[in-house]
């Protein structure tokens, strides 16, 4: 179970983040804002404690709080970025994160290491992390050290389509896996439970577990069934300006 969240307000830089998919157009502030609340709303109603920090316009993708840092129960692991316009958001996370670890729990991945929190996907004591574009070897090297501290176990999947690995396959509980592309038929996760999801609503994929409920974007319906057929109950979320910027509802929060 979760009893905490940390959110950050996208600032209004926000609509010159990063993408790699300009076509679907820069975001819009106001609904973006508005998108955020309904998001925060979510995640209160599941029972969590939110913590909101101010924008910060400097870091236009500052909102996506997931990739500066992985938090665990035994420990904090603050990630150093592999976007260099975000190296110095996980600094600016350390003195918010110090008021729920003791400084003797926070790790630090440092350079030549790259890591983003996007890339990590927790499945009870274990953490599988996506060797991507922005998560290096050496980063997960760091990453699986610091672990090990506080007897976690991890392990590196290699990503071939995907920015970052909860970009296709997410994490319900209770052995249920949320999979789409590339993730379907790989051999790490044979042992789930799938709830596949077609190629046309592959950005739904990206969901996230608070407590029992089950978060889902707004706008893929295949992917609702699945979760309610799984068991779960459901709330959903529009995230369509973020979606313009490789952003889910997992990049906006981090949960412990």
């Amino acid at each position: 179970m979760f009893k905490n969240v940390i959110v950050r307000r996208p600032g209004k830089s926000l609509v010159e983040g990063i993408t790699s998919a300009p076509e679907l157009g820069k975001p819009d502030y106001e609904l973006a804002l508005k998108q955020h609340d309904a998001y925060i709303e979510a995640l209160k109603s599941c029972g969590v404690e939110v913590t909101v920090l101010e924008a910060l316009e400097e870091y236009p993708d500052s909102c996506f709080v997931e990739d500066t840092a992985v938090l665990t129960k035994k420990c904090a692991i603050i990630s150093n970025p592999g976007a260099l316009t975000r190296r110095g958001e996980s600094a600016l996370m350390v003195d918010t994160i110090k008021k729920f670890y003791n400084e003797d729990q926070i790790e630090y991945i440092t350079s030549p290491g790259t890591l983003e929190g996007g890339d990590v996907m927790m499945v009870g004591n274990h953490f599988y992390v996506g060797l991507s574009a922005r998560t290096n070897e050496e980063g997960f090297r760091q990453f699986k050290e610091a672990l090990a501290k506080y007897g976690h176990t991890s392990s590196l999947v290699p990503l071939e389509e995907v920015l970052h690995l909860k970009t296709g396959v997410n994490y319900i509980e209770n052995n249920n896996m949320l999979v789409s592309g590339e993730f379907i038929e790989k051999e790490d996760f044979k042992s789930f439970n799938k709830i596949l999801v077609p190629e046309n609503e592959a950005y739904g994929a990206n969901c996230i577990w608070v407590n029992g409920t089950v978060i889902v974007p707004e706008g893929y319906p295949t992917v609702e069934k699945g979760v309610r057929e799984a068991g779960y109950k459901v709330i959903i979320v529009d995230t369509s300006e973020y979606r313009k910027l490789d952003g889910g509802l997992s990049c906006l929060s981090l949960r412990f």
